[in-house]
């Protein structure tokens, strides 16, 4: 058994890519069509057709992973041989979740840990539990709190997944001993008082202002804001609907009401078709709302993330249900939302320590 990875000229300069299988005597062929090289005639072609042809080996590695396994109750040796991290990015790929970019952060960190320890060629043969326990510690090291837990939960995702193909003869997970510690970093939020504070205090850019205050009533993370177009909001109806970012794949549509705030902020429709908002770069958005905060007094680190988590955590201090809240925040369950609710509890609890009484 064998599959070979082929390459064909063709009359235009391009390379076709081909699977050569032969399997139980016979020889049959797979073409890679969406796999095609470019005529490299620069340095950008060359790192395409050089990236293209790690996807074609990956797909060779996994075409004979699943044949040898097919005849073997055992990890094969193709699986032995295969790079991890080659398998992976083959994996991130063909990954359609919404949790996507964290997959692909998780593996670029992995990555860049191998580098670290020299170990960039590493194969399934050569995982062990040490390797896996040292990248915990370097993503603890790398991230705080939920951060490091949430990319290692992705790794092993990830890692189950390798077994499941078998790649692994045993999982190697069940050997690892470390656990990722620490809790999630508290995040600070804005109260409505604060944003009244902030709403009257000077700033550099008076459209960061406008989507500043739009996401605080609206709960638009930067990137929905970013791209919200005047197609997406209706004024006479009061509402804006827009499919999030983060919910792309799932084609999720959600429909906020838009109160006083927001559509005064709005005033008048522009063209369907153009920004509602004309923003500079996230960086640039993040250092102008910085200064803007602290120019009001407020000593809170507060960067665009934390403009949605202020409408969230104000909706629960303003007795918003949390299923209600959930689908406002355009969440996917409501474990995301009970965030909100544990810091709208907190905030309630510090209001009320205020006032005692000493007798």
């Amino acid at each position: 058994m064998s599959v070979t990875l082929r390459k064909r000229k063709n009359a235009n300069g391009t390379t076709t890519l081909m699977l050569d299988i032969y399997h139980d005597g016979k020889r049959s062929y797979e073409r890679l069509p969406h796999l095609q090289l470019a005529k490299p005639s620069n340095v950008g072609d060359r790192e395409s057709n050089k990236e293209l042809l790690q996807k074609a080996e990956s797909i060779r590695l996994n075409r004979a992973v699943e044949l040898e396994s097919s005849n073997y109750d055992m990890a094969s040796d193709a699986g032995k041989n295969t790079i991890v991290t080659v398998w992976m990015q083959a994996y991130m790929d063909n990954y359609t979740k919404k949790d996507n970019r964290i997959i692909q952060s998780v593996l670029n960190r992995f990555k860049d840990f191998l580098a670290i320890e020299r170990k960039t060629g590493l194969t399934f043969g050569n995982l062990d539990a040490l390797i896996i326990e040292d990248f915990i510690d370097y993503l603890q090291m790398k991230s705080t709190g939920e951060g490091a837990s949430s990319y290692y939960k992705r790794f092993k995702k990830m890692l189950k997944n390798a077994y499941r193909k078998r790649l692994m003869k045993v999982n190697v997970l069940d050997f690892v001993e470390r656990k990722v510690k620490g809790r999630a970093k508290k995040k600070d939020t804005l109260t409505l008082d604060e944003l009244k504070i902030l709403a009257a205090t000077a700033i550099e850019s008076g459209e960061v202002r406008r989507a500043a205050l739009f996401s605080c009533v609206t709960g638009l993370a930067w990137i929905d804001i970013k791209k919200l177009k005047w197609k997406d909001i209706k004024l006479d109806g009061r509402i804006m609907e827009i499919i999030r970012a983060k919910q792309q794949a799932d084609n999720v549509t959600v429909s906020i009401p838009l109160n006083d705030t927001a559509i005064t902020i709005l005033g008048e429709a522009g063209i369907p078709a153009s920004n509602v908002f004309k923003l500079p770069t996230a960086n640039g958005a993040n250092k102008t709302l910085k200064a803007w905060v602290t120019r009001a007094g407020i000593d809170k680190k507060i960067t665009w993330h934390n403009l949605r988590h202020s409408y969230g955590t104000n909706l629960i201090l303003n007795d918003v249900d949390v299923v209600t809240a959930s689908k406002l925040l355009g969440h996917a369950t409501l474990v995301q939302t009970n965030r909100y609710v544990n810091s709208a509890a907190e905030m309630k609890q510090k209001a009320t320590d205020k006032i005692n009484i000493e007798l």
